[in-house]
């Protein structure tokens, strides 16, 4: 059996991640989206075990402690991690899956599956980028600022991955990423 794909999807959040993720998802059901597990509290809409695997703290801990992650971070003040088990048996089932993380997640991620596609997603500005987070309405003032700081920082790591695509208007956004993962895996 043919050895799957590790596909890497990071960028700042509010960046459109999602968005990208959701929509190629829609297009291509041979894709596998590992669902992280966090510990920060879900937002409206979000469902356990579709969106993320929400944890508390000393569970995730415990979940460091037995290696149970691909890769974990704190971000934000919450603990995010990619389950291992389900994303090394897709892969071993010759599936393409999409690691959709922050950019400390994919840096480890390198390491982990140093064959892994990383591809890195840019805003059009840091001014479009404000305007989106704005937009969510789910942070508080503090929260926005820290978010918009990490997000300055993280720019500058966008050369460190395979590919980077700004996501300005999805629908070249969404080729350009079908370009890479779809066609070229």
């Amino acid at each position: 059996m043919s050895s799957g794909k590790l596909i890497v999807l990071t960028g700042p959040s509010g960046v459109g991640k999602g968005t990208l993720v959701r929509s190629l998802l829609a297009r291509h059901n041979n894709l596998y989206l590992s669902i992280s597990a966090t510990t920060r509290s879900p937002r409206l809409g979000e469902i356990e075990g579709q969106d993320y695997y929400f944890v508390s703290r000393p569970q995730f801990e415990d979940m460091i402690a037995q290696s149970a992650f691909l890769e974990w971070a704190n971000y934000a003040g919450n603990y995010y991690g990619t389950p291992r088990d389900k994303v090394e048996e897709k892969i071993k089932q010759g599936i393409i899956v999409l690691l959709e993380i922050e950019i400390v997640g994919a840096r480890a991620i390198k390491q982990t599956f140093p064959d892994a596609l990383r591809i890195f997603i840019l805003p059009p500005s840091l001014e479009e980028l404000e305007h989106r987070l704005r937009g969510r309405g789910t942070d508080s003032e503090e929260a926005m600022t820290r978010r918009l700081e990490r997000a300055k920082e993280e720019l500058t790591a966008s050369k460190e991955f395979d590919h980077t695509i700004i996501n300005d208007d999805l629908e070249t956004a969404l080729k350009k990423l079908e370009q890479y993962i779809i066609y070229h895996s």
